[in-house]
């Protein structure tokens, strides 16, 4: 089978992310006695990874692997903390990104929204902005669209510069010469758009300067949609809403893993 396109990982990085996830287990994962497991260490691994990957149902992956949505499921609840924890070391912690974002001259900051379906009792998932339910994450590059940092998630109806000062965003930012976001950063200090006034329009040179400072925040959108390629953080999440925050750190960790990865 082809286990780097399912979990997104080449075969290094597979193996690489296997020991790590087999140090952390408190015993063997074929204990040599008993039924032995119906997946492997590494194929276990996959399907978890890979179901953050591509987000697919779990009986899709049950077919693959000839087993049961039982056992894949049990193994997406097992191992996507595992994934959190082997990666950590991976995501870059406020502290870190400071550094970082200290040396560069501008950096870009922008939120996105990771999709979950609608449960009833989380009105607070509405995010008014984007017209669906989900969960607000904040991002930063420099200009070269390399990605310095990845909030913690926050629920979808805080619009961005909530985000921002719920999350250590601002502390990231803070550390920056100067910073460049959209029109829902207005106040916050970083270069902004300007916002057609109520009634009016935009002078010709306010145009042109929106047009420049969107030109100049390509390179954080084109990094969030690489981030979402970890179609988890893209499409709805389906997992009971208590594991979100967990998947959503995996998913991230494993972006930088793949990332730093040599």
């Amino acid at each position: 089978m082809r286990y780097d396109r399912m979990s997104g990982l080449d075969s290094e990085q597979l193996d690489e992310l296997v020991w790590r996830i087999e140090e952390q287990l408190e015993e063997p994962w074929h204990k040599g006695i008993g039924r032995p497991k119906d997946l492997s260490l590494r194929e276990a691994v996959v399907v978890a990874s890979g179901y953050m990957r591509h987000n697919i149902i779990q009986e899709v992956w049950a077919e693959i692997f000839d087993t049961s949505q039982p056992v894949i499921s049990g193994i997406i609840a097992k191992f996507t903390p595992l994934i959190e924890a082997s990666t950590e070391e991976d995501r870059p912690t406020a502290e870190e990104a400071e550094e970082a974002v200290a040396r560069e001259q501008t950096v870009l900051v922008d939120g996105f929204l990771a999709p979950t379906w609608s449960w009833r009792d989380t009105p607070e998932l509405w995010s008014g902005k984007h017209k669906t339910t989900g969960f607000n994450g904040q991002a930063i590059s420099n200009l070269r669209g390399d990605l310095l940092f990845v909030s913690e998630p926050v629920t979808g109806h805080n619009h961005d510069m909530r985000a921002l000062a719920e999350t250590e965003t601002a502390d990231v930012m803070a550390a920056a010469f100067s910073g460049i976001g959209d029109k829902g950063y207005q106040g916050s200090g970083f270069i902004t758009p300007f916002k057609k006034p109520q009634g009016g329009k935009l002078l010709d040179w306010q145009k042109e300067f929106n047009a420049q400072v969107n030109r100049l925040r390509a390179p954080v959108e084109r990094a969030i949609a690489h981030l979402k390629s970890w179609r988890i953080l893209h499409t709805d999440y389906r997992r009971p809403l208590r594991t979100y925050a967990t998947s959503y750190r995996a998913a991230v960790g494993l972006y930088f893993f793949k990332l730093n990865f040599g």
